[in-house]
């Protein structure tokens, strides 16, 4: 029977096989090195990309809130501004209602009676005056309920004393301005 030496020829298939693997196995790797290099440029662009966002919307963020301060500024003098009008206005329609007042307290004063002192704070007037007579302070206080300007007369105090041999009475007075509604006003009550 003849011997066939089949050790050789498998030794070369076992090598020719390790090879193949090797070679197989340094494709994968340089293949594995390529994807991951590919993907490690693709994520660092998109990284590059989003930072470039970033920074754009941080600008526009930055524009914006100063554009929002402005505006709160300009919120602030339109306010300013609106309370100065309602001011000049409310001057503007109360300049004519002092005048009023004091037309008001000459035109109801009855004969007898002398104010010595008018202050008012908000719509409340105080007249200290001299009376000869208690019923002349009486009449000026009907005299008032009459009036369209001052309303609610409230005597407050009364004495009286004799000055000179005469016997007066000295008086405080408290009483409500009031202000005339015009057509305007009347129409936005109902």
């Amino acid at each position: 029977m003849p011997r066939i030496n089949l050790l050789p020829w498998r030794e070369e298939l076992r090598v020719q096989k390790r090879t193949e693997y090797l070679v197989t196995l340094g494709i994968c790797a340089i293949f594995a090195t390529a994807i991951w290099f590919s993907m490690h440029l693709y994520v660092n662009e998109k990284i590059k990309q989003q930072k470039q966002r970033n920074a754009y919307l941080n600008e526009k963020i930055v524009f914006l809130d100063k554009k929002i301060e402005e505006i709160k500024w300009l919120e602030k003098e339109k306010e300013s501004l609106i309370a100065r009008m309602k001011a000049i206005e409310t001057l503007q329609t109360s300049r004519p209602i002092i005048v009023h007042l004091f037309d008001e307290l000459v035109s109801t004063l009855p004969e007898g009676v002398y104010i010595k002192e008018v202050s008012q704070k908000g719509d409340v007037v105080m007249i200290k005056g001299v009376a000869q007579s208690n019923a002349r302070v009486s009449n000026y206080m009907r005299n008032v309920e009459a009036s369209e300007w001052v309303k609610d007369p409230k005597l407050t105090i009364i004495q009286s004393k004799t000055e000179d041999g005469r016997r007066i009475a000295d008086f405080t007075l408290m009483l409500k301005q009031t202000a005339l509604k015009t057509g305007d006003e009347e129409k936005d009550e109902i």
